[in-house]
């Protein structure tokens, strides 16, 4: 069998062990209906945070293999054009002017803000690199755009007190309020991201070859480059805004998947998807049995766990 065919049989594993392990330990299947309300809260409870982490993670995973096709840098990640400086701009704003009241008015409010706040981010992106004709002109517009909406998100933040509490699960990154509705919605994007991403595939696969090889095979670079953001600010966005900023998946997920495809990118765009639902379920399973019956923020295990990740790459291919 296939590795991704393996891959896929790992996660929908990993969804049901996400359903049986909560804050107060793991319990066998046949518990489910010996315990009362345990099955209530599997159903409602643990198996939505459990998908929502797959596919936060499957969003990512695909959005950071994109990102280092579209850049041929192996170094870049899903959030490198602006989109989580946007997302967590607009919901400091929001939280700040008081733009949104309620629980669940709250939640659904910054949820769509963020939405749109990383997409803003990534238009804003495009239109100071003037469109995405030069990679290298897009890719240092996506850095400024990062860091001086960064730094007005932490201005506002110095100056209101709940923005700066509300913020915190943005930026440590968190499944836990991960509900059906944001499972429902996430994976339609997924479903159509991941359709666009594999019938651009080829476009990735000549821009591996360089943009005079892939130019002479008749590629429109200015037009697949645009798609390709596209596609790539959407599901970031998406997943940014259920779930805030979540490193090292993006990053990690195509590096692990890179010797399964054989150069094509329509294998490696699915494997690094599924992988990245692997990876970040997998943390999410360690957050909420690390330090019962306390969660630990899941993007500081991915940092913790990635960063580690990547310094032992770095030491193994040291001369």
């Amino acid at each position: 069998m296939k590795p991704v065919w393996w891959l896929a049989l790992v996660l929908m594993g990993l969804c049901g062990l996400g359903a049986l392990v909560g804050a107060d330990g793991w319990r066998w299947p046949s518990a489910l209906w010996r315990e009362p309300g345990l099955l209530e809260l599997a159903l409602d409870i643990r198996l939505p945070r459990s998908l929502g982490a797959a596919v936060v993670g499957a969003l990512l995973g695909l959005s950071g293999a994109i990102a280092q096709g579209l850049f041929r840098n192996p170094l870049a990640e899903p959030h490198l054009l602006g989109s989580a400086a946007g997302a967590g701009l607009c919901m400091a704003a929001a939280i700040a002017l008081g733009w949104v009241s309620g629980e669940a008015g709250a939640r659904l409010g910054l949820t769509g803000l963020a939405f749109f706040g990383a997409i803003g981010g990534v238009f804003l992106t495009l239109t100071l690199a003037r469109g995405a004709a030069q990679t290298y002109r897009l890719l240092l517009a996506g850095v400024v755009v990062g860091v001086v909406l960064g730094a007005f998100t932490q201005w506002i933040m110095l100056g209101s007190a709940e923005a700066w509490r509300a913020m915190q699960a943005f930026m440590l990154g968190n499944t836990a309020l991960l509900g059906w509705p944001a499972v429902w919605a996430m994976a339609g994007v997924w479903l159509v991201g991941v359709l666009l991403a594999l019938g651009l595939a080829p476009v990735l696969d000549a821009l591996s070859l360089g943009e005079d090889t892939a130019r002479s095979l008749g590629v429109p670079l200015g037009a697949s480059r645009v798609a390709l953001v596209a596609v790539l600010a959407a599901c970031t966005a998406a997943a940014s805004a259920q779930a805030g900023l979540i490193a090292f998946i993006g990053l990690v997920a195509p590096h692990l998947v890179r010797g399964w495809d054989g150069g094509r990118h329509r294998v490696r765009l699915l494997a690094a998807s599924l992988m990245g639902g692997a990876l970040l379920l997998s943390a999410d399973l360690l957050s909420r049995g690390l330090l019962p019956p306390q969660d630990v923020p899941v993007g500081v295990l991915t940092a913790v766990l990635g960063g580690g990740y990547l310094l032992w790459r770095l030491q193994r291919s040291a001369p």
